[in-house]
């Protein structure tokens, strides 16, 4: 039985979104020119995970009227992408608890004390903003 494919974005897709969403459009050529040297990908491999990224809804592409390049822009915005992956994390690793994940963060040892007053902060102004 073949595996269901991923909605969320893998590391290398999520490089070329990266280029995308900075860029805002792009052909295949210049999205592999645009990545970071250490991380030289082939024309042929850039091309199939644009092609893998229309497929599941993140990219579109057009022709432009002249040259034969297709141009490709990103169809989700980088937020919205940020949310699909955090969900799938707690549906995946969480069972669907934000408290779960919540404590994970705060329970790991490189957060620092800065962050951690900083994520105090956040949570005090949500709670001043959330309606009663």
């Amino acid at each position: 039985m073949a595996r269901k494919r991923s909605t969320t974005l893998t590391e290398a897709e999520l490089l070329l979104m990266d280029v995308l969403w900075k860029k805002g459009q792009a052909t295949v050529g210049e999205i592999a020119e645009a990545l970071p040297a250490r991380l030289e990908r082939a024309y042929n491999t850039v091309l199939t995970t644009m092609r893998i990224l229309e497929e599941k809804g993140y990219v579109r592409h057009s022709k432009p009227a002249q040259g034969r390049a297709f141009i490709y822009r990103p169809r989700v915005a980088r937020a919205e992408a940020t949310r699909s992956a955090v969900h799938e994390l707690l549906r995946r690793f969480f069972d669907q608890s934000h408290e779960a994940l919540v404590l994970n963060i705060l329970q790991d040892e490189e957060l620092d004390e800065r962050e951690r007053q900083r994520i105090r902060e956040l949570l005090d102004q949500f709670d001043q903003e959330a309606p009663s």
